[in-house]
């Protein structure tokens, strides 16, 4: 097994001031309210108002308005090059890895404007964990990978008990109980990925983002995975880019269609998305007719 001395969680990072991962995005505490409104009305955890997004002088996002209901899943579906992975990865902030990027308008979580001068993106990331397109486990054992997150944030507690808890949320613990020293590449591609939702989820996060986790799969691993996403929304927020439109109508409770230029055409249940469509363009894409 792994040196138990990996295990223990002992070592902290200081992050505006605190080493939990409960931590306010800044000083002074956010508001999160209930986990459901009055009158059994769902809360809205990510909302974005009027967002550009810029790439240089190309624009890539344009006025964005969306709120985003906690515990639900949430679908972005649209042609290629229309943002979908661009909101993505503006919710995190890792839009901020790119030189070249440049936001406008506001992207509020649990009220918050995560762009705000006072918002520490490590803390963010805790609170929004992510899951890629391809399966990308570290070349560490099944048990560092789970493990990873909670050691470079500081996080204490019993690493062994938090590993299982999320090898069993991510529905891979009975595969990998007895093998967790070995290596998490020796794994399939559906078991990878698994891995990597295991990972994201270790740390506890309140909104699980996934950009086309299924695309590299094959039909039973993205099957698996389709499950697993539906049982996770039961306690986080998911909000998931695909290019399956098919896999939206199945998975989601919500569907936000962008369309060319950055555009987000329409948003609603996605029955109504699927059925019927307040946007000719949108049924038009919906339909096959463009995209």
């Amino acid at each position: 097994m792994t040196d138990p001395d990996s295990r223990t969680g002992s070592q902290s990072t200081d992050l505006e001031g605190s080493n939990q991962p409960s931590d306010p995005l800044v000083d002074s505490s956010i508001d999160a309210g209930q986990s459901g409104g009055s009158g059994g009305e769902t809360r809205t955890v990510i909302e974005s108002r009027n967002l550009d997004v810029f790439y240089d002088e190309t624009q890539a996002l344009q006025s964005v308005d969306i709120e985003i209901p906690a515990e639900k899943v949430t679908a972005i579906i649209g042609p290629s090059g229309c943002g979908k992975s661009t909101f993505l990865r503006c919710i995190n902030r890792m839009n901020d890895l790119v030189d070249a990027a440049r936001i406008e308008g506001e992207l509020n979580f649990e009220g918050k404007n995560v762009y705000d001068d006072d918002v520490d993106p490590v803390v963010l990331r805790r609170k929004i964990g992510m899951v890629f397109q391809s399966p990308n486990p570290f070349p560490k054992s099944i048990y560092d990978n789970v493990a990873y997150g909670l050691n470079v944030q500081g996080i204490e507690g019993d690493y062994d008990a938090i590993v299982e808890k999320a090898l069993r949320r991510a529905a891979l613990w009975d595969e990998v109980k007895d093998q967790l020293d070995s290596s998490g590449l020796d794994l399939s591609g559906g078991q990878q990925q698994r891995l990597c939702i295991a990972r994201a989820i270790a740390p506890d996060p309140d909104v699980l983002l996934m950009d086309e986790p299924a695309s590299a799969l094959d039909p039973v691993a993205t099957s698996k995975i389709e499950d697993l996403i539906e049982e996770l929304s039961e306690e986080y927020t998911v909000v998931i880019v695909t290019h399956n439109m098919q896999q939206a109508a199945r998975i989601s409770d919500k569907t936000a269609v962008f369309l060319t230029g950055g555009e987000l055409a329409e948003f609603d249940d996605t029955d109504k998305i699927f059925e019927n469509p307040e946007s000719q363009r949108v049924e038009d894409y919906i339909t096959g007719k463009f995209g």
